[in-house]
């Protein structure tokens, strides 16, 4: 079936591109939405990145400002990861998980190269899958099988998200113990 095999060729080849293949100078607003077209899979018009969720991203944080009207590097990383993640996330948990991936990895590039690493390892997985679901006269099958996968995923997916932000709210807690402690040292008389 020409749509599946289209499909599959491209879970195994199209990619967003390396760290060091993305553009080290800075585009304006109608260059970033052309690149982040070619950067994700996208299968219809309506499915693209346009300039008012780039604004809505940034006024919600999920985007650093632009420097003006240009739009860099970090900004091109960043929507990478938002454009595919808005697919299966809230925009609570992709806020969490940008801040763990990107700010806290010590890098954006650091967090950006594992998020495509990761990337690569999944449409690979699913595109070799696809191998097992060709017949024609079974696509509800073959439709309620990576219906079931993408169930799974997302369970495992919630369920790390909810640690993470237990393990971040707890280590914020223990923070301020630490800052009252201290204070209180401070305030006690020698």
């Amino acid at each position: 079936m020409k749509n599946q095999s289209e499909l599959q060729e491209r879970l195994r080849c199209q990619r967003p591109v390396e760290w060091g293949q993305l553009p080290d100078f800075s585009l304006y607003m109608d260059q970033v939405l052309s690149y982040m077209d070619r950067q994700v899979l996208r299968f219809d018009g309506d499915d693209g990145l346009t300039a008012a969720m780039v604004n809505n991203y940034t006024k919600g944080g999920l985007l650093p400002r632009a420097d003006g009207k240009k739009y860099s590097r970090e900004h091109l990383a960043y929507l990478t990861v938002i454009c595919v993640l808005k697919q299966v996330l809230s925009t609570k948990d992709m806020h969490l998980l940008l801040d763990q991936e990107l700010k806290d990895s010590g890098s954006v590039e650091a967090g950006y190269d594992t998020f495509c690493r990761s990337l690569d390892t999944s449409m690979t997985l699913t595109a070799d899958q696809m191998d097992h679901y060709q017949d024609p006269e079974k696509l509800a099958d073959s439709a309620i099988h990576f219906a079931l996968l993408s169930y799974a995923a997302g369970a495992a997916s919630r369920r790390y998200v909810t640690l993470l932000r237990r393990q971040r709210d707890e280590g914020g807690e223990k923070a301020i113990r630490e800052k009252h402690a201290r204070q209180k040292k401070e305030e006690e008389p020698d």
